[in-house]
């Protein structure tokens, strides 16, 4: 494919924007993608994923900015700064997420929509957290079965649900 810029080179870059709805492709060579500005992959202002959680870091800088909150949050293991955190996209040691935690769970909810992880657990590791899930699960079943006033069921339910609790404890 030719570079639909100059017409000349072959397009190296192919770019998809979305604005607003509308979708734009554009197939451009490198030397094109240079002179208009665009991001090439791979060069110092190239997309890294490092790039995507600074500019996420960025934005919540940013808003504590406006805030007026000058205070310097720093790991005090390694010295590194919430700042050069955000700047890089990585810790500095294994301390340093006890040290940003207040920052990290709005982050952590922004990026994945949560904070706690729901995902699958293997079964051998993760005894705890399965019964935990079960819970959980009998819970939100015990609720509807009060919604619908079954209420016979939802007093075995209950019982499950203490003799599990009972489990996890002792």
């Amino acid at each position: 494919m030719i570079c639909q810029e100059c017409g000349k080179r072959p397009s190296t870059l192919h770019f998809t924007k979305i604005v607003n709805g509308d979708k734009r492709e554009l197939h451009i060579c490198e030397s094109c993608a240079r002179e208009k500005g665009e991001l090439i992959p791979g060069s110092q202002a190239g997309f890294s994923i490092h790039n995507l959680i600074s500019g996420l870091l960025d934005f919540d800088t940013a808003s504590s900015n406006m805030k007026g909150n000058s205070h310097v949050i720093k790991c005090e293991e390694c010295g590194l700064t919430y700042a050069q955190f955000s700047k890089l996209g990585r810790f500095g040691c294994s301390h340093c997420h006890l040290q940003f935690a207040g920052r990290l769970d709005p982050l952590l909810k922004r990026v994945h929509g949560n904070t706690v992880h729901v995902g699958k657990v293997p079964k051998r590791a993760g005894g705890q957290l399965q019964v935990k899930r079960e819970i959980d699960r009998l819970k939100r079943e015990l609720q509807a079965l009060i919604t619908r006033e079954d209420f016979e069921a939802a007093a075995q339910l209950r019982d499950q649900i203490r003799q599990l609790e009972k489990e996890m404890t002792g």
